[in-house]
């Protein structure tokens, strides 16, 4: 199958995504973390793996990022192992990584992947590669000139991430977050990816044609500013919901209205969404303390503790306490 035929990874899908990071000292931490931490989370929201990464490096010893921490790795590259996703994590040297042998087999791992990624700097040694001949690009604003010049035969863009067919490209730690988050939503739809982003306290996500230098007030893919204050007042009011109809009229609109805004941007309706937002509060209480489940029940506003059991139990599969022994 030609290049540009590989089905986008960017795309609904159920299937678990296998994930090669290569990451190359001199890298960033925070660039390492944002490619990985939104996958990791989004396999805990959604309850199973639907991202399958590991963590490898050149020589199969640990990258030592610009801040002196060391990331542990799986093992070396090996460009005859199979994964939907090669993606290469870069931040200063990569003048003196970009062997022969390296970049042959970035191309030959390319090749058998259905999408190949450059991480801040990682995009030097995509292009050097050959992967991103004709095709636009990114990479950090520092180095947008040089990078320019150096491949001229790449369309190169200020943007905060770019998604050129099997080729995407990102411009530094932010906007590396930003496109794992849109990876979450294009995959796993834009529930899971406000679960994934509330994780981190994370609600400033820019578009991916944001210029790199500007700072945008925009949201998470632009979605509609009443969902969003409509969220919010759902998570101020965990523990003594409000109606559908009070939550309505705060944010300005009728019920149905909000009923049309989160159906067209979430795929369920309010009702369905604010339960699912105290159940997963309920749950972090479960795992992460030991308060009784009467407490739980009362923190995310069930009226009762066998109410919060049944609930509990439907949405998740196992009762309350059964979890909390797991």
């Amino acid at each position: 199958m030609a290049k540009s035929e590989k089905p986008t990874i960017f795309r609904e899908e159920r299937s678990p995504l296998t994930v090669t990071m290569l990451v190359f000292s001199g890298a960033s931490i925070m660039c390492v973390a944002s490619a990985v931490d939104p996958l990791r989370a989004a396999n805990r929201v959604a309850g199973e793996t639907q991202f399958d990464f590991r963590l490898v490096s050149a020589t199969g010893e640990p990258a030592i990022t610009t801040c002196g921490l060391p990331v542990a790795v799986s093992g070396a590259f090996d460009p005859e192992e199979a994964c939907d996703v090669l993606m290469v994590i870069a931040g200063f040297g990569t003048q003196g990584y970009a062997t022969s042998k390296l970049l042959g087999g970035i191309r030959r791992c390319a090749r058998q992947a259905r999408a190949t990624g450059g991480i801040e700097a990682g995009t030097w040694l995509v292009a050097r590669a050959g992967l991103l001949e004709g095709r636009a690009a990114t990479t950090h604003w520092e180095d947008m000139e040089d990078f320019a010049s150096a491949f001229p035969e790449v369309e190169v863009r200020p943007d905060r991430y770019i998604i050129d067919g099997p080729v995407f490209t990102s411009g530094g730690a932010a906007p590396t977050f930003d496109l794992m988050l849109h990876l979450v939503r294009s995959r796993l739809g834009m529930a899971t990816a406000l679960d994934v982003a509330s994780v981190f306290i994370y609600d400033q996500s820019r578009a991916a044609t944001d210029a790199q230098p500007l700072v945008s007030l925009g949201r998470l893919d632009g979605y509609d500013p009443r969902l969003a204050q409509a969220i919010r007042l759902m998570e101020a009011h965990v523990d003594q919901p409000l109606t559908i109809a009070a939550i309505a009229k705060r944010a300005g609109v009728t019920a149905r209205t909000l009923e049309s805004i989160f159906r067209a941007s979430i795929g369920e309706t309010p009702g369905a969404y604010y339960l699912r937002l105290r159940l997963n509060a309920a749950r972090r209480l479960v795992v992460d303390t030991r308060v009784s489940m009467a407490e739980v029940a009362e923190r995310t506003g069930f009226s009762s503790a066998a109410a919060f059991s049944r609930s509990f139990s439907r949405a998740f599969g196992t009762a309350p306490v059964r979890m909390r022994r797991g």
